[in-house]
C-alpha cells in the first residue's frame, strides 16, 4: 500500500496540484466522485458501465489514499479499529 500513496504523492505533487490539496478540498472531491459513482446506479439499473464504474471507484480510493497521505494516518490501523467498533455494534449474534 506504502508503494502505491507514494506513486500517487509524486503523481499529484509532480504537477503542482499538491498546494491544493487541503484535507478540506480532498474530503470534498471525495464526495464528488462518490456521487459520479452512484450515477451509474441512479436509475436502479442491472447493467452498467463496468468501465466507468472502475474509472469512479478509482478516482475515490486514490483521493482517499492522499488525505490518508496529508494527514499522516496509518490505513491498517484506522480500518482495523473501526472493524473493532463494528464489531462491538453488531456481534454475530444480531
Amino acid at each position: 500500500m506504502e508503494k502505491l500513496i507514494k506513486k500517487i504523492i509524486e503523481f499529484r505533487d509532480s504537477r503542482g496540484w499538491d498546494e491544493h490539496d487541503t484535507p478540506e478540498s480532498l474530503a470534498k472531491s471525495i464526495l464528488i466522485e462518490s456521487a459520479e459513482l452512484l450515477e451509474n446506479f441512479q436509475w436502479g439499473k442491472t447493467s452498467y458501465d463496468s468501465k466507468n464504474v472502475q474509472d469512479e471507484i478509482a478516482d475515490i480510493l486514490i483521493l482517499v489514499l492522499a488525505l490518508v497521505h496529508d494527514l499522516n494516518l496509518d490505513l491498517e490501523e484506522i480500518i482495523l479499529q473501526k472493524l473493532v467498533k463494528i464489531e462491538e455494534k453488531y456481534p454475530l449474534e444480531k
